[in-house]
């Protein structure tokens, strides 16, 4: 009796091998996906509340912000104008939420419907959006932020 396994036992032990790294890796995913989420979650709070500390907490130093109407802005020119008070929410939701990771990154597509008054006017945004998030030292942290307006029926 030998010790060698014969081609077919190789085969089955490569094949559940792989079923197992391939389950392991799709946990991993949707444990990651339900992590941003989250965060999109608290993004969401964060802008209602009008809260600069979670904001400056998810947002990487090097934040670009692209929105309808304003000027690309720094993550430090965006927490100045939340810091402010110019600008108050009364609705900030987003629908059709989309993950995809590309290894230490992530891309967050969405609708976001917001109500906000900002200098005693009351306006609707009603955009699509575009996140994306970088895995820096273990945290995910949103590095670009691109909104647009959303094609209307």
């Amino acid at each position: 009796m030998s010790n060698i396994a014969g081609p077919r036992t190789i085969r089955m032990l490569v094949g559940f091998v792989l079923c197992t790294v391939s389950i392991v890796s799709l946990a991993g995913s949707d444990a990651t996906t339900a992590t941003l989420e989250a965060l999109e979650s608290d993004w969401n709070q964060a802008h209602m509340k009008g809260d600069a500390a979670s904001l400056e907490a998810l947002w990487s130093d090097d934040l670009t912000v692209a929105v309808p109407k304003m000027p690309v802005m720094s993550k430090s020119e965006v927490l100045s104008f939340v810091r402010s008070g110019r600008m108050h929410f009364e609705r900030y939701e987003t629908t059709d939420i989309r993950v995809r990771m590309y290894g230490t990154a992530a891309v967050v597509t969405g609708r976001l419907q917001r109500t906000r008054t900002i200098d005693g006017k009351k306006l609707d945004d009603d955009w699509r959006f575009t996140k994306v998030y970088a895995n820096q030292q273990g945290r995910w942290r949103v590095v670009a932020f691109h909104a647009s307006e959303a094609a209307q029926p």
